[in-house]
């Protein structure tokens, strides 16, 4: 009989689909690694299993213990499933631009939700990133995962999601496109992959508002380019240990706009129900055109799934409020 002993043994070997119509009007084949079949509906499952089971190993988290984390959702839903499994408790730091149902998920499935302003430095002691730290020196037996500065969380994708898609594509891959947020993805699927073919181009999706882009291309953090922005899940105001620049060729920036509407269009124009970095990374892929040509295969990473967006970018009522539709 084939089955798994429980839920965490659903995790990664996530299939490859073709995208067809929306990027008809590029030379090349492209591909989605579809991160939604993972049993949580994101890629974080992946870093969230690996982050926990590492802290395990070493003694970092107990019997019992109380699983603390600022998460924008995804890592938090990876991590309760887990926690669930393993026997621990869990509290979670979330921002209050993201979405209710993500706040929602993730009581449903046992957490305590700590819910904190988005428009504030990230060393005010109100944003999640103090907060969430905060919470880990206060309660007892309890272990602050950190998933921006912890080596587990690009070890994951070094160890699992990259393997997945050089052996997908027969090792034919030429260009790997994927939202920037913690870093560990891009970091840890560009490390394997340029290991197995040092030409594979690693390209970043970023967003205004976020300081990576900048960061890359002159080194310099430029604390004016920081302003709150509505995309969930990436570009950062911070320098995360995970974002390992050295192997990423490129960023491109794609608006707020741009990735609520492309969220949209990846539902109604190829049957693909993703979160909103899914529709900034389609956006992201389709301004790189110059770079591809007719032999290339390029994967594009979705992180997420739609049903995390039914309130905003699914919700034509919303998305006219924000001048996202006419």
């Amino acid at each position: 009989m084939d089955y798994a002993e429980n839920i965490l043994g659903t995790i990664g070997n996530t299939p490859l689909v073709k995208l067809n119509k929306l990027t008809a009007d590029l030379p090349c084949l492209v591909l989605s690694k579809y991160e939604t079949f993972n049993p949580g509906n994101s890629v974080k499952d992946r870093m969230a299993l690996k982050m926990i089971e590492d802290a395990e190993a070493d003694g970092r988290l107990k019997p019992g213990g109380t699983i603390i984390e600022g998460t924008s959702g995804n890592t938090g839903m990876g991590l309760a499933l887990v926690a669930i499994v393993k026997g621990y408790k869990c509290i979670f730091v979330i921002s209050d631009k993201q979405s209710k149902e993500k706040m929602d998920i993730l009581r449903a499935v046992g957490a305590e939700v700590v819910v904190c302003p988005t428009d504030v430095e990230p060393e005010d002691p109100r944003s999640y990133y103090s907060v969430s730290k905060r919470l880990g020196k206060e309660t007892p037996n309890s272990w602050y995962v950190n998933q921006y500065d912890n080596p587990s969380n690009a070890k994951a994708h070094y160890e699992s999601t990259g393997p997945e898609i050089w052996k997908q594509t027969d090792g034919k891959i030429t260009h790997f496109v994927v939202g920037v947020g913690t870093g560990g993805t891009i970091s840890g699927v560009g490390k394997y992959l340029k290991e197995q073919n040092p030409n594979v181009k690693i390209w970043g999706i970023d967003t205004y508002g976020s300081v990576f882009k900048k960061y890359h291309e002159t080194g310099e953090f430029d604390e004016n380019e920081i302003y709150p922005y509505v995309t969930e899940g990436i570009g950062e105001d911070i320098l995360p240990e995970n974002v390992n620049f050295s192997i990423i060729d490129g960023f491109t920036k794609v608006t707020d706009k741009d990735a609520a509407v492309y969220t949209q269009l990846l539902a109604k124009e190829e049957g693909m129900f993703l979160g909103n970095s899914a529709g900034a990374a389609i956006k992201g892929l389709l301004q790189l055109k110059e770079h591809f040509t007719k032999d290339d295969v390029v994967v594009v990473l979705f992180h997420d799934h739609g049903s995390r967006y039914v309130g905003k970018m699914f919700n034509n009522k919303w998305m006219r409020e924000m001048g996202y539709l006419d």
